[in-house]
């Protein structure tokens, strides 16, 4: 074999074991993709799939107006720029939260909103929460990046949003994650942290908008 394809190959298959091993879509016992929280097993990383778990294709969409009116699945990257899925995950709107055939990778779940509660019960409370969930430093949350901890490794980002119109804001500022529990016909509750303060807080956001996921894995 030509000695430049060997080596080649040999840098191909490592990424590739690499990759596997690093994609929160394949999350292992390995401390570097999962965090245990109390009772609760979470992945450390915000989901970047493109399939539901049955094989479908999830269709990104670029196009702001497309997505605006949107009724079903989909997912983006922040301001259509796929290095920004590399540290953040994909957007998704909460039809492909919902989609029967399965957001999650096999043995995980999107916690409903009484999860999310159960975690921050946990950690002593919505006021203290944010900041023992948040990464720490600056690098990636905007200053001041306020009580940032990340005592639990759970190692939050400020992902950004994708707001129903189809626009772009927050990356840096604020991270807003779905949950799976609908407050009525067109709004669904979420949890959201901020650079300046160590709260993590409750909402209801349209279904359209675009969020960042984190799994639960099933009991």
């Amino acid at each position: 074999m030509n000695y430049k394809i060997l080596v080649l190959s040999i840098i191909s298959l490592s990424f590739f074991l690499n990759s596997c091993k690093d994609n929160p879509s394949n999350p292992t016992s390995n401390n570097d993709t999962i965090v245990t929280i109390g009772t609760q097993v979470w992945m450390k990383r915000n989901l970047d799939v493109d399939h539901y778990r049955n094989g479908d294709s999830i269709p990104e969409v670029r196009d702001a107006k497309q997505w605006a009116n949107l009724t079903t699945g989909a997912w983006c990257y922040y301001n259509n720029d796929f290095v920004n899925g590399i540290l953040y995950g994909k957007l998704y709107n909460w039809y492909a939260v919902n989609d029967p055939r399965g957001l999650a990778p096999p043995g995980w779940h999107i916690p409903s909103d009484s999860e999310w509660t159960t975690l921050i019960t946990n950690l002593g409370g919505a006021d203290f929460a944010g900041g023992k969930l948040k990464e720490t430093g600056t690098k990636h949350w905007q200053n001041p990046n306020t009580g940032a901890s990340n005592e639990t490794g759970f190692s939050a980002l400020p992902g950004g949003r994708r707001y129903l119109l189809g626009t772009f804001n927050y990356i840096g500022y604020c991270g807003i994650l779905w949950s799976s529990t609908v407050y009525d016909v067109s709004l669904v509750w979420c949890r959201y942290l901020y650079n300046d303060d160590d709260y993590i807080g409750n909402f209801f956001s349209s279904k359209e908008n675009g969020f960042s996921v984190r799994c639960i894995k099933n009991n």
